[in-house]
């Protein structure tokens, strides 16, 4: 493996389709198992809303401005900082990046008023921003170019970790309190010691440039207009998906604790069995979209979302919670395909692509929440359902991308 790498570390697009390389699971499941961690820490955010609510007498509006909050620190330095490390490679940056995350979780344990609130989540927003472009690097360069299945183990891990923090919250911090958040700290440590040792190996691949970003797809070369267009679609499709995801992380408690009439606690259940449908079929289309293609992948996950999205308004309570998995399911599937369709359409910058996805997700994530807030302040909780259900519709302009990233020979 001596081909001539660019300044990025990725092979010359000319050069991509004769090179293989090897899958480094240990590497994989080390990105993954810390992405795992770190989505459990964020994930507490939206799982003690009902607590903060009560205990600061706070409106629906001023919840969304929380997540706002989280979510832009998150988005906005995303794309700047992959942009700077496809030019230069920060082994140790996850460590760092998990260093914030954990000092805003202390902070949040110990937050008195609505400002410390803010700004505990502001820290472990900037955590995630660091984090999640150079992990996405590092998951592809360990992919020897099974890149979809890549994402996708990368992806699960922090699913995996968003369905587990609402889960624990009901046990340890509904019960005894928000100081308990404290407890959690301990995950940012451990994090910390395993994204140490990830980056001595990334380090060790930066210096012997051998092993780099390898992948087995051949990359075609498409019109400067129709690349803008094509990512401007992708950018649409990242909107219906993370504004209709934010609904149910944010406010899906409160939607079956007033609809329904469940306990804080129960509505903690049910949010982690949509959590946990959405860790699921994250793995499925990454490994999909290698086979296949990602427009294909992409087109089923979020137009074959809708019909369920529909009924959920209309369902009781047994019901409810059964149309969720498939919604976490397919839905799911998307992100991972949309990530390396994206990486495929511009390659070479890995690093930016994956900041300004993972950036836009979650600054969507963030305003839908907001958004939503408001909104749901103004008529009711019910009402954001219903309008939420018809945003799986615009995954019928998917029609409109080109098909790349196919397998090569």
């Amino acid at each position: 493996m001596n081909e001539q790498l660019n300044n990025s570390g990725e092979i010359p697009v000319n050069r991509i389709k004769n090179v293989t390389g090897q899958t480094v699971f240990p590497i994989l499941f080390a990105i993954s198992f810390s992405h795992l961690l770190n989505d459990t820490i964020q994930s507490l955010i939206p799982a003690i809303y009902p607590i903060v609510k009560d205990s600061f007498s706070l409106t629906f509006t001023q919840i969304g401005l929380i997540t706002l909050t989280f979510q832009m620190a998150a988005s906005l330095l995303q794309p700047f900082v992959g942009l700077y490390t496809d030019r230069k490679p920060q082994p140790y940056s996850l460590a760092i990046g998990m260093g914030f995350s954990l000092a805003g979780l202390v902070l949040l344990s110990q937050a008195s008023n609505f400002g410390m609130l803010i700004f505990s989540v502001a820290l472990v927003g900037i955590g995630s921003s660091i984090f999640h472009p150079e992990a996405s690097r590092m998951a592809s360069m360990a992919s020897g170019g099974r890149r979809g299945m890549a994402q996708s183990v990368f992806q699960v891990g922090g699913n995996a970790g968003s369905s587990i923090g609402p889960l624990l919250a009901a046990l340890i911090i509904v019960p005894y309190g928000q100081s308990n958040i404290i407890w959690f700290s301990v995950l940012a440590l451990l994090a910390i010691i395993i994204l140490l040792n990830v980056g001595s190996w990334y380090k060790l691949k930066i210096k012997s440039r051998a092993d780099k970003v390898v992948t087995a797809y051949t990359v075609q070369t498409l019109p400067r207009n129709k690349i803008i267009l094509s990512v401007m679609i992708l950018l649409i499709l990242i909107f219906s998906k993370y504004f209709y995801l934010t609904s149910m992380s944010s406010y899906y408690t409160f939607y079956v604790i007033h609809k329904f009439g469940v306990s804080v606690q129960s509505s903690q259940i049910y949010l982690f069995i949509f959590l946990f449908s959405v860790a699921a079929g994250t793995l499925i289309g990454g490994p999909l979209g290698d086979k296949i293609g990602r427009k294909y992948v992409i087109w089923g996950s979020i137009l074959g979302v809708a019909p369920f999205t529909l009924l959920l308004p209309h369902a009781n309570l047994f019901w409810t919670a059964v149309l969720t998995v498939p919604i976490g399911v397919i839905l799911a599937s998307a992100f991972s395909a949309i990530l390396v369709y994206a990486q495929e359409l511009i390659p070479g910058k890995v690093g930016m692509i994956s900041g300004l996805f993972f950036g836009f997700a979650f600054g969507m994530g963030g305003v839908g929440s907001a958004l939503l807030g408001a909104l749901a302040d103004r008529t009711s909780i019910e009402y954001v359902y219903s309008i939420c259900a018809f945003l799986p519709l615009i995954g019928l302009i998917t029609g409109f991308l080109p098909d790349i990233g196919r397998k090569g020979k």
